[in-house]
């Protein structure tokens, strides 16, 4: 049994050590009584629907009677009810139905504008363009909004600025943007899965600043800067195009995890078309006339499959596309579609399974309006929310909980093909997590994740591991729990984060550092 070196002496009554495999969480059989698989935390689930009539206009007045919500084609009761209008929360007049318990009745609703810079598509005349409009539109922001601002540039996340309202501080965090060196000539001719894979890396990385930035008050909005993502055609291999079509490439399937995390948090996607107008199609490209492998080659036709991009993304999640000229005041007009709408909370079973659920919203009495939306929720799990944290601490740094776990690596040992196999001793004090007297034993059941990433940002998140706890006599101060696994890495040096759930409070213990060969 492998111990830490650097844990203090401990009385072998008072050290508790295991061996445990690397297995998922549910393939381990656990002796542990029910009790640990019961702890449900029930949330309120809100979804802002914006109504409007034919030609656009706001529609302001509208009482929880005049709506109708379904969730997977069922009718569920509106628990929730609050009309927002011009960033003032209004106070339901109808009995049976509260207002929305994050919200204070006549009181400044704030919006926070999460700014998503991807510099690895981008080209800097057309990025700094958009980024000098957004720092002259600062000045319409209310004074409850705030704003944080991240950038990727295909490796790794930089937090520019974390959530504020300070102006100068956004100023001087679009300054910084400005300054960053862009990537997007780099790439601006890549065709085939190349782009679909820097695409995806793009993505994820969206994805995991919007889980990173889930608990931000008020309305949530993501403000995009992107171009060259990939359309589905991108993603195609021209030499097998029947191929790629079989495999099922589509919109939802490139950009699915980006939307998911969208609405698992409550945020509404706003992407910013970062080329702008680009001007009416072209004639076919000398060479390219007619098509290849399914995919026109001439001017425009890209243009037109990027702003479908675009408009999914915000299709999916209750935002607006900012395409074209809109792209030049995209801030401007995110705030004004943003300060009149219906905030609707309804109080779903939970099975917290990791399941979508859709989501409609319906005017049975007012045809002649409109009603956007976003269109599914997820049940989310503890354990999916315990990976926000940890991934949203390897991402931008700091720590997801106490930081009293403790982490050493033995000697690495080859595992095949740049792989290792690395001996890992965990340890962390029985003081900092609940144990519950069980027929003369105490006990708990945590859970130990670890969130890698590598100097591409590259990530790996091994399954979950369960740790039974189970003592003879109640802990005192200073007893430690130990415990050893095997951690699966490549051949290079990773960041990681580290941290073990307890289901009983709600606490995490976590630590973080490198592992691996340089």
């Amino acid at each position: 049994m492998r111990m830490n070196p650097n844990l203090p002496a401990l009385g072998a009554a008072a050290t508790v050590t295991c061996l445990l495999a690397a297995l998922p969480a549910a393939a381990q059989d656990s002796p542990l009584p029910d009790l640990f698989s019961d702890v449900i935390d029930v949330r309120v689930v809100n979804v802002e629907v914006v109504v409007t009539d034919r030609s656009g206009n706001r529609i302001r007045g509208l009482q929880p009677g005049d709506f109708e919500l379904h969730v997977d084609g069922k009718p569920v009761p509106i628990d929730y009810f609050t009309e927002v209008d011009e960033g003032r929360a209004l106070e339901a007049s109808a009995e049976g139905v509260g207002s929305l318990p994050a919200l204070t009745p006549n009181e400044p609703v704030g919006t926070s504008y999460l700014v998503f810079i991807d510099d690895l598509f981008a080209i800097k005349q057309r990025r700094d363009r958009v980024l000098a409009r957004l720092e002259q539109d600062l000045v319409g922001l209310g004074p409850a909004d705030r704003v944080a601002v991240v950038a990727h540039d295909g490796h790794e996340l930089t937090l520019l600025t974390d959530w504020t309202g300070d102006r100068a501080g956004i100023e001087t965090a679009l300054l910084e943007a400005r300054e960053r060196k862009p990537y997007g000539l780099l790439y601006r001719y890549g065709m085939g899965y190349e782009r679909g894979d820097k695409t995806r890396r793009s993505v994820i990385a969206a994805a995991g600043a919007v889980r990173s930035f889930a608990n931000a008050p008020g309305r949530k909005v993501m403000l995009l800067l992107i171009e060259g993502w990939a359309t589905v055609s991108d993603t195609w291999n021209f030499r097998s195009a029947y191929a790629a079509a079989s495999a099922g490439v589509t919109l939802d399937r490139l950009y699915g995890p980006l939307v998911n995390a969208a609405n698992l948090v409550g945020y509404s996607l706003y992407p910013i078309d970062l080329p702008g107008l680009q001007g009416a199609p072209g004639p076919p490209i000398a060479g390219f006339a007619g098509s290849i492998g399914g995919y026109a080659m001439w001017r425009g036709v890209p243009e037109r499959r990027f702003h479908n991009v675009l408009e999914f993304l915000a299709e999916e999640t209750g935002g607006l596309p900012m395409i074209n000229s809109f792209s030049k005041k995209a801030l401007a007009e995110t705030a004004e579609d943003t300060r009149s709408y219906y905030w609707l909370g309804f109080e779903p079973p939970r099975n917290e399974d990791d399941r979508l659920h859709d989501i409609a919203v319906r005017l049975p009495r007012r045809s002649d309006l409109r009603v956007r939306t976003r269109d599914h929720y997820l049940d989310m799990s503890r354990a999916t929310e315990v990976g926000m944290l940890v991934e949203g601490a390897l991402l931008f740094g700091g720590s997801p909980g106490t930081e009293s776990l403790e982490v050493s690596f033995g000697e690495p040992r080859k595992a095949g093909l740049l792989r290792l196999d690395v001996p890992m001793t965990v340890a962390f004090p029985l003081e900092d997590v609940d144990l519950l007297p069980v027929n003369g034993q105490w006990m708990n059941e945590l859970e130990f994740r670890i969130r890698l990433m590598n100097k591409w940002g590259d990530q790996a998140a091994p399954p979950a591991v369960k740790i039974p706890v189970v003592i003879p006599k109640e802990p005192t101060r200073g007893d430690f729990f130990i415990f050893e696994m095997d951690l699966k890495i490549r051949k290079r040096e990773h960041r990681f984060v580290a941290a073990v759930y307890d289901p009983l409070t709600g606490e995490l213990l976590s630590t973080k550092g490198t592992v691996g060969p340089r």
